[in-house]
């Protein structure tokens, strides 16, 4: 008798043997895993999401150019050449400083001269947020994102700001009482530059010391010490001569008052008798031998 065996071989027309049956599942599986990996990242890269705190600002890079509306907070179809650009509508604060160890790992403290060309630095810190309905005029003005405005025409205008006004006064003023002029005035004219394309700079400040030669601040230190030293000097004379003037205030009000008196007696010799009736405990007198004596007339 003949028998008929099954192969393994699908080419020969016959049923597939084992492996068959089993590989051919899987790989239905497999491709399936991988259709829907590609069809997850096809979904995202086609979808922008605006998170929040931000407005959205969407810019077709295949036509159309910036869209003249903001986007609020959401998920946004942006097909490839479509990019959503997100500026914050919250306030943020940056710090360009010395320390290299925070926000970035180099020294972005500002340097500027004052009149006489010393040389200075100092830590500057600001604090701002994007006005939603003038966002996309600000992405037009500079076409990127805040990060780069942040660190380019941001920090530029700050800097100049600050340079100008500073050359204008002394190493003793912008250490000392023009310090927050010299800071308010830079603010003022950032905010009056930024405002009108949206970006709304609420306060630049000293984030700390303005950095003076060591030199320098030894003399400046010196200055006020004894400039400290000189009103309290002014201080004791003027107390010691306001005391001195008191005593002979007191001294020519007492001489008044004596010859006023003195007068007083000259023509009324009864004030005597008065005066002595008024300084009386009461008891009269008394002398050796024998027993009390008048002294005052009371009759």
């Amino acid at each position: 008798m003949a028998y008929v065996t099954e192969t393994d071989d699908d080419q020969t027309g016959r049923s597939p043997g084992l492996v068959g049956r089993v590989l051919g599942p899987l790989k239905g599986r497999i491709w399936l895993g991988l259709g829907a990996v590609a069809g997850a990242v096809l979904l995202t890269s086609t979808f922008a999401q605006v998170e929040p705190g931000n407005v959205g600002i969407r810019v077709n890079n295949l036509g159309g150019g910036v869209s003249s509306h903001s986007l609020g907070v959401g998920w946004y179809f942006a097909p490839p050449g479509i990019k959503i650009y997100e500026y914050p509508v919250f306030t943020r604060t940056y710090s360009w400083n010395s320390t290299t160890t925070e926000q970035s790992a180099i020294d972005e403290s500002f340097g500027f001269q004052d009149k006489n060309g010393l040389s200075l630095r100092a830590d500057v810190a600001v604090s701002y947020h994007v006005d939603p309905t003038k966002a996309p005029i600000l992405f037009q003005r500079y076409r990127t994102d805040m990060d780069q405005i942040i660190a380019g025409p941001l920090r530029n205008a700050i800097r100049n700001a600050i340079v100008e006004r500073a050359s204008q006064l002394g190493v003793e003023q912008i250490y000392g009482d023009h310090k927050a002029e010299l800071i308010q005035t830079a603010q003022r004219q950032v905010q009056a530059f930024f405002g009108p394309v949206g970006l709304q700079v609420e306060q630049i400040y000293w984030a700390g010391n303005i950095q003076v030669p060591q030199q320098v601040l030894e003399q400046i230190n010196a200055k006020i010490a004894n400039e400290q030293a000189a009103l309290a000097a002014q201080a004791n004379v003027a107390t010691a001569t306001a005391n001195a003037q008191a005593r002979v205030a007191k001294a020519k009000g007492d001489a008044e008052a004596i010859q006023v008196e003195a007068q007083a007696i000259r023509t009324n010799p009864e004030i005597v008798k008065m005066r002595a009736v008024e300084k009386w405990d009461g008891k009269l007198p008394t002398y050796a031998g024998g027993g009390p004596l008048p002294f005052v007339d009371v009759k």
